[in-house]
């Protein structure tokens, strides 16, 4: 017995010994491992040139201080009739007060009138007048109503300040009567009736009658 016991404690010497190395190595290598692989990390990573990145930014500013412009702007408020108008763009830039208002690309207005309908209007293009009271919208302008129209039209002039949305030139429109072409188009208040929002062609009206089943 006396001699297992000596034997059983040089066997426990001898690996508390080797577990001793093996942690000392360890915190040796590993941290060596470490620095390895996060100095792998930034040799092999992208490398980004400075210069071309200053040139292309220095391009956009010179560009912005040319001619200033918002991106993605959008102008909401009410017109004195207590409609709601929100008006979006693509790409706004501001005007000059002598000579001409705002402009903008890819224009998207809609209108929501107190007795519950709606105006969604598109365009290419609009300018604002320098005054703030009308916006003239143009190139493809397409109107839809939720009362079941569709117009087409080269122009169209929206107020700002109450309702109103006129095309001074020709319109093509389908809708629940079917289809007609017109000399001129307007929304707005019904005459005697301000409460009541109607939409009004004039100027050689030609209607094909084709009601919907």
């Amino acid at each position: 017995c006396p001699t297992y016991g000596r034997g059983s404690g040089g066997k426990m010497a001898l690996r508390d010994n080797f577990h001793s190395t093996v942690v000392a190595w360890l915190k040796v290598t590993l941290p060596l491992a470490a620095l390895g692989i996060l100095s792998t990390l930034f040799l092999v990573s992208r490398t980004v040139d400075p210069d071309a990145a200053i040139a292309g930014a220095e391009v956009d500013i010179a560009d912005r201080v040319r001619a200033p412009r918002l991106t993605m702007p959008t102008w909401a408020g009410m017109t004195d009739d207590g409609a709601a108008l929100t008006v979006s763009a693509d790409d706004a830039r501001p005007g000059r007060p002598d000579l001409e208002g705002a402009s903008a690309q890819a224009l998207r207005a809609t209108l929501d009138t107190p007795d519950g309908g709606q105006v969604n209007v598109v365009a290419r293009s609009g300018r604002m007048e320098p005054d703030g009271t009308r916006m003239t919208l143009a190139g493809n302008v397409v109107v839809t109503t939720s009362s079941g129209y569709r117009v087409t039209t080269d122009e169209l002039v929206a107020r700002m300040d109450r309702t109103g949305l006129s095309a001074p030139g020709d319109v093509a429109a389908t809708g629940p009567l079917g289809t007609l072409d017109a000399g001129a188009m307007q929304i707005g208040q019904a005459t005697g009736a301000p409460e009541s929002y109607v939409i009004v062609f004039s100027r050689g009206v030609r209607l094909t009658y084709d009601p919907a089943p």
